[in-house]
């Protein structure tokens, strides 16, 4: 079976999730990269999108999970999004990154960035 995969990079959001108060009212910049893995072998023969993950499906749901809901963790936001990109695409696997910008840490800190990796076969 194909290893193949679908990939999104630097998804841009800007939302209000985090522990601390002022993160939960001022809001800030979050940076998502998916990569969905499927067979891609289907829909390279046919070029027929209706056979394939559609990719701004893909982005839509990411931006509702992104922007809809509050979650206070990163963790959190991460999980909602796998759990709703498995719902909606049926992926074999995934590969979720979620990025925080200027996270309220003090030092120099560009981002903090949380991985996860589900696999559903």
């Amino acid at each position: 079976m194909p290893n193949d995969c679908i990939r999104l990079h630097n998804m841009l959001f800007y939302a209000y999730h985090g522990v601390f108060a002022e993160e939960n009212k001022l809001g800030q910049r979050f940076e998502i990269d998916l990569e969905i893995g499927c067979d891609l072998s289907i829909p390279g023969h046919s070029d027929n999108l209706e056979e394939s993950i559609n990719y701004a499906q893909v982005y839509s749901v990411v931006r509702t999970c992104v922007e809809d809901k509050q979650f206070r963790l990163l963790e959190a936001l991460a999980e909602y999004i796998a759990t709703e990109i498995h719902k909606h695409f049926k992926p074999r696997n995934l590969i979720l990154r979620v990025r925080k910008s200027s996270p309220p840490i003090p030092g120099n800190l560009e981002n903090v960035e949380i991985e996860i990796i589900r696999r559903y076969d």
